[in-house]
């Protein structure tokens, strides 16, 4: 029982500690009528507590308002309670995305996060940010990294703590191990979504070969094409944005060879590209089928609303704290990579004429 001088919260659901100062783990114990022990077991999540005295004590803590001391915590447990992150500070659509999940993941599994950006040229900053997380005290560090550049730093960094990478279809090494979407596998439902549709002429309007998403990407278009035993059709590189991927709508019109149906490395390609068909007569999906990748907020009020691979940024998210943690605490977790779905919306439809000539 708790002590009865101890008032009652105003929410009515239990008692409060009527303290100026911030609660500490003494007065949980105190209000909870349980042993320093005790709340420190339910704490730290220990199987050796009942499932009405874990209650109670919860409950108790979230009325005086306790928060633990973090540092207090990893001093005891020798277990770090923060992590690390490091990004090259990409304002795309991806990394931030990316990093928006774990941070909320990592919050979830009572972990703080430390951020740091790294900039170019990534062979000083990346060692630079690495060497700042390791002091601080983080026990993992997880580095977003888009760009092929940024990875070789990576690579050729040391770090003390382990170090994740989230890079699309990069390889591990024995200092830095790999997590990332499928998104060769989300390229090719793209594709084979607009073969299934009949199209036998289907262009790539494809992202920076500078990143790994834009390399992924590409090679899954290829090998869906090359699966169906159909020839690689128009295929041009640029820098992810809606403006590149207007121009290009342009001169696709202007040279009168509008393929039969177009997979963009992303939405904002794919939002480029049908402003500038829409301008200039051609019809999306009756002159010519769009498939986007991301599914960005909004895609489904483009007009029309876009067919387009959706990134589960929480799944990753998830699973990459997974195998960090995993990481930290020396046991091994499955690193299948997550899945991406296909969305259909009405921006693509059944092949209704022969390919433009060439």
């Amino acid at each position: 029982m708790a002590d009865a001088g101890v008032p009652h919260g105003a929410n009515g659901r239990g008692p409060e500690v009527a303290l100026r100062r911030k609660p500490t783990i003494n007065d949980v114990a105190k209000v909870a009528g349980v042993s320093f022990g005790t709340v420190s077991r339910v704490l730290n999540d220990a199987p050796d507590v009942s499932a009405a005295t874990r209650q109670r004590v919860l409950q108790v803590i979230q009325d005086i308002g306790y928060r633990r001391n973090r540092a207090a915590t990893a001093l005891v447990t020798s277990r770090s309670t923060s992590i690390g992150i490091v990004t090259d500070g990409s304002p795309r659509f991806g990394p931030v995305g990316t990093l928006m999940a774990l941070e909320n993941v990592a919050r979830k599994k009572g972990y703080a996060t430390t951020v740091i950006s790294a900039e170019t040229p990534y062979a000083d900053s990346v060692q630079a940010a690495l060497d700042t997380l390791d002091d601080i005290g983080v026990g993992g560090i997880i580095v977003i990294a888009p760009v092929v550049d940024m990875a070789s730093a990576v690579w050729n960094a040391t770090c003390r703590v382990p170090v994740e990478m989230i890079a699309a279809g990069a390889s591990s090494t024995p200092n830095v191990f790999t997590y990332s979407e499928n998104q060769e596998l989300g390229a090719r439902l793209a594709t084979q979504h607009l073969i299934d549709l009949g199209h036998t002429d289907i262009a790539h309007l494809a992202g920076s070969m500078d990143w790994f998403d834009g390399r992924v990407r590409k090679r899954g278009w290829e090998a869906a094409l090359r699966d169906a035993g159909l020839p690689q059709g128009f295929c041009t590189e640029g820098d992810w944005s809606p403006r590149w991927a207007y121009e290009t709508g342009l001169q696709l019109v202007r040279g009168g060879k509008i393929p039969q149906a177009i997979f963009a490395a992303s939405d904002h390609t794919a939002l480029g590209l049908i402003r500038a068909f829409t301008e200039n007569g051609v019809r999306v999906p009756e002159d010519v089928s769009v498939v986007g990748f991301d599914d960005i907020e909004g895609s489904d009020y483009f007009l029309p609303p876009l067919t387009t691979v959706r990134q589960d940024f929480t799944a990753l998210a998830l699973m990459s704290m997974e195998v960090l943690v995993g990481a930290m605490e020396g046991r091994e977790v499955d690193r299948t990579p997550t899945a991406p779905t296909l969305v259909v919306r009405n921006s693509s439809t059944r092949a209704a004429r022969s390919p433009s000539p060439k």
